[in-house]
């Protein structure tokens, strides 16, 4: 059961980074262009695409499960500090918050692995 339900995590904590991350695929100027005029180097957005749609699809299969997620966790503390840390907007705070939730997910599935039903689990990887 435990496999099944560190299965299920996984899923539900990168499904949002695979869907971001190809939205950004399809909307890669208009992404650019707010990254710049957050300050951040559109150049980058490459880097995100991969992280977010690569990185998401190896957590779902669990491959490079605690390498990845602790950069998805640097990436989503990041990306708060970055885009979500206006607090005189409420719903800023908010996804500042979400961010950070997130981050914790990835930490705790980088300190305890993909479980058993992943690729990593399957091979016996444990990085």
């Amino acid at each position: 059961m435990q496999g099944l339900v560190m299965l299920v995590g996984r899923i539900l904590l990168a499904t949002m980074f695979v869907s971001a991350g190809w939205s950004k695929i399809g909307g890669f100027e208009g992404t650019q262009g707010y990254m710049e005029s957050m300050g951040v180097p559109g150049a980058l957005l490459p880097l995100v695409i991969l992280l977010e749609f690569g990185g998401g699809l190896a957590i779902i299969v669990g491959l490079g499960t605690r390498t990845i997620s602790t950069f998805l966790a640097l990436f989503c503390v990041a990306s708060a500090v970055l885009f979500h840390s206006d607090f005189s907007q409420p719903m800023q705070s908010v996804m500042f918050m979400k961010n950070l939730a997130i981050a914790g997910g990835f930490l705790v599935l980088a300190a305890h692995g993909p479980g058993a039903i992943s690729i990593d689990g399957r091979i016996g990887r444990r990085w």
